[in-house]
């Protein structure tokens, strides 16, 4: 992983008027969370949870309603206080900020997109993307500009002057995306910005921030409780459940490796022909086998996708290559059990 540029370690929250003696509780007894709420009244929202998130990394935390998600994505900017546990953010610790520089780490380093926007009715979309930066002091010429690029790359440069009662609600979660960039934030967290949306209308979204990813490079975490999304945005996922992370590992990982049955049964329906690589299932070679392609070869990071369509056009083992040498083959029966799981 690149340099990391958020890391949480040990984080707890615990809400209620007890809730140091209710963590130190389930320290020294292991009580449940069901347990917790009744012997203490407290609510356990987030249970030691520890990740980082490397530097351009889109990092999805996904769950159930209730699994915590939410409420962690929060410690990060400092909009809620951890009961317990560090939370790294570019190199600064920001339990330790001070309230004038908490303000400037939500201003200028960190940018968040809500499922509801608020955009402001009575202020043109160019004036709702350059809001930040005129509360920071920014010159008007300058924050006119920086609102007018955004725009572009949210494809809405041509409604700047109208107003939000006239955007769709796709239009109204590109303009709430432009409005977090515009201060140019190191990290954006997105907490289920395109939850409520039209399918269709989502997926189109869903595309248009991929690329817009591959230009701005922001890392950022994203919350949803969709694991396609999850699986198509993420660079890594983490699985949450009751406050804790059941499995954390790339899309591929958490696919063919579920870590327990909770797991196996989010990704049961998921398709694996744009995910599994073939490298996941080859039969490698043997040490001592000296294996010659047979003009029928694929890389071993393309997708099963990929070996479908020379499977249809092939009938015998396809040779899997990397660096320029073969590591692997993948028979007819072996590219079904992928497909299968």
């Amino acid at each position: 992983m690149s340099k990391p540029v958020v890391q949480c370690s040990g984080v707890w929250k615990i809400f209620g008027n007890k809730a140091k003696p209710a963590l130190q509780a389930i320290r020294e007894r292991d009580l449940s969370k069901s347990e917790i709420l009744r012997e203490y009244g407290a609510v356990t929202a987030v249970a030691d949870v520890s990740f980082s998130v490397g530097e351009g990394e889109i990092f999805c935390i996904m769950g159930l309603s209730g699994s915590g998600k939410s409420t962690l994505i929060r410690h990060i900017n400092r909009l809620v206080e951890p009961t317990a546990g560090e939370i790294i953010v570019a190199g600064r610790n920001v339990g330790d900020l001070s309230s004038a520089e908490l303000r400037a780490l939500r201003s200028k380093s960190v940018g968040m997109v809500f499922q509801n926007m608020a955009l402001l009715p009575h202020r043109s979309v160019q004036d709702n993307v350059a809001l930040s930066l005129e509360l920071r002091g920014v010159g008007k010429a300058r924050r006119i500009h920086a609102a007018k690029e955004k725009l572009k790359l949210v494809g809405l440069e041509e409604w700047g002057s109208r107003y939000p009662d006239e955007l769709s609600g796709g239009m109204k979660q590109r303009v709430g995306l432009a409005r977090a960039m515009a201060a140019d934030p190191e990290i954006l967290l997105m907490d289920e910005p395109f939850s409520a949306l039209d399918p269709l209308i989502r997926r189109q979204l869903q595309h248009q921030f991929l690329e817009l990813s591959k230009v701005v490079r922001k890392t950022t975490v994203f919350i949803t409780h969709d694991l396609d999304e999850a699986i198509r945005l993420g660079t890594h996922i983490a699985i949450m459940k009751d406050g804790r992370f059941v499995q954390v590992g790339t899309p591929e990982e958490i696919v063919t490796e579920p870590a327990d049955e909770y797991v196996a049964d989010f990704v049961k329906g998921i398709s694996r022909v744009e995910l599994v690589t073939a490298r996941k299932i080859m039969k490698p070679v043997a040490n001592d086998e000296v294996l010659v392609p047979n003009g029928s070869t694929v890389a071993a990071t393309d997708k099963l996708s990929a070996i479908i369509d020379l499977a249809t056009h092939h009938d015998g083992d396809i040779t899997v290559m990397e660096k320029g040498r073969p590591v692997g083959t993948i028979s007819r029966r072996d590219l079904l059990l992928g497909i299968r799981g």
